[in-house]
């Protein structure tokens, strides 16, 4: 027993040096996958994945997908895993690769799944390092939004997945901020992304005869005005994007907000 007189025990304290430490592990990966991206960009690894880069090794990639073609499916779905990892802005060219590659079911599925994994890489990076200390530290205004988008994790996160006016690096990381379950992440990103995969891929399956109309213009450029003229080839994947295709994933997302939004306005019946 412990009398007025006895000092009162003190709890124990972490270490300082314990505490750096175990703030060092925690932000680790999220400091490599910093650095990662830095170097991607810097050495202008983005440039890599274009449309033009595509079209000028058309003959070489085709080739090597016909004879080695399982190969070829496992090292694209690699490659688009770290693009993903990295938020590199080339995943729309690159899935309309895939599509061009291997034909829009093939491409479309290796996509998805590429894009599933490497966007639970960045979750499970993010989750670690910044939504749980986040979470810990939260106030009330971040814990009553977390405790709102748990709800209907799900209806909301397949509404990201589907408008294509958000971006996906941010996508990933705000489930991860928000606390929401890595179950519900990975199937609302994989089937989430599907529409908008296939219908990149679709396009990309037609991509051959778009880039033998460019070379053709191309070339007609530099024999009217000469090799020094500004002739340029290019293709532009926002153009490819048509606006039939953004009010259908708008529609979707839209579809995706009516479970939440009803529960909501139930929940106000059943107060009032």
């Amino acid at each position: 027993m412990i009398s007025p007189a006895d000092p009162v025990p003190s709890e124990p304290t972490t270490p300082e040096p314990a505490k750096a430490r175990a703030l060092w592990r925690r932000l680790l990966p999220l400091a490599i996958l910093a650095a990662l991206v830095a170097l991607a960009f810097w050495s202008g690894l983005d440039d890599y994945f274009s449309l033009r880069r595509v079209a000028e090794n058309r003959a070489a990639l085709t080739g090597f997908v016909r004879d080695n073609f399982l190969l070829a499916v496992m090292a694209y779905t690699a490659i688009y895993i770290v693009v993903t990892a990295l938020s590199l802005p080339t995943g729309a060219l690159l899935t309309i690769t895939g599509g061009f590659l291997f034909g829009p079911v093939m491409g479309g599925t290796a996509t998805v799944v590429g894009a599933t994994i490497g966007a639970t890489i960045i979750y499970l990076i993010a989750r670690s390092s910044l939504g749980e200390p986040l979470a810990a530290r939260a106030g009330p205004w971040l814990a009553k939004l977390r405790k709102g988008f748990q709800d209907d994790a799900m209806s909301y996160l397949l509404f990201l997945r589907l408008v294509p006016a958000f971006p996906f690096a941010v996508v990933n990381l705000v489930p991860a901020v928000l606390g929401v379950p890595l179950r519900t992440y990975v199937i609302a990103t994989f089937f989430g992304i599907i529409p908008g995969t296939f219908a990149f891929a679709w396009v990309g399956a037609g991509l051959d005869s778009i880039i033998e109309v460019q070379q053709e213009a191309y070339r007609q450029c530099v024999a009217t005005q000469g090799a020094g003229a500004a002739c340029r080839f290019e293709l532009d994947p926002g153009a490819l994007l048509t606006r039939e295709i953004i009010i259908a994933f708008v529609a979707l997302g839209v579809v995706a907000l009516i479970p939440p939004l009803l529960r909501r306005w139930r929940n106000r019946g059943v107060s009032e």
